[in-house]
């Protein structure tokens, strides 16, 4: 609980949780001034967490340690945690059937494109994860604000 309240528990997912997830767990974690925990998977996948992510949110100084890529199998195990809400941040992920959340949270999706797939060099790249970072960094702070 912080001042009273209780902590909302939240859960990011994303196709292969290496990049979009990833940031939006790690922004949550940073701006949620103690009122939420953030947790993020993948639907599938990919095992790692891609560079670029991690790049973008070293530069913007926000905690990504323990960053890892994980199935949202971890999730629906006894003791998992309850989660108050469960984000998708891509389309994919939004279509696909996931599992039966403990706790029936609410859901959200975000529309965010796959920074991943961006076409063009080192810049080009790295822009994509700005521009994606910055995208999500306007819906967690609403988030935060609202709920």
């Amino acid at each position: 609980m912080v001042g009273g309240e209780p902590v909302r528990n939240v859960l990011f997912i994303c196709t292969g949780n290496s990049a979009r997830s990833i940031i939006a767990e790690a922004l949550l974690n940073h701006l949620g001034n103690g009122k939420f925990r953030a947790w993020s998977a993948g639907s599938h996948p990919s095992g790692r967490v891609n560079s670029r992510a991690l790049d973008v949110l070293v530069r913007k100084r926000i905690d990504a340690a323990g960053a890892r890529s994980k199935s949202w199998d971890e999730f629906v195990r006894p003791g998992s945690p309850a989660f108050d809400l469960v984000v998708t941040v891509c389309d994919r992920a939004a279509q696909e059937a996931c599992p039966a959340w403990p706790g029936g949270p609410a859901r959200r999706h975000w529309s965010v494109p796959d920074p991943t797939t961006a076409q063009g060099g080192e810049a080009a790249q790295m822009q994509a994860f700005e521009r994606t970072f910055h995208a999500l960094e306007a819906r967690v702070r609403e988030l935060v604000a609202n709920w």
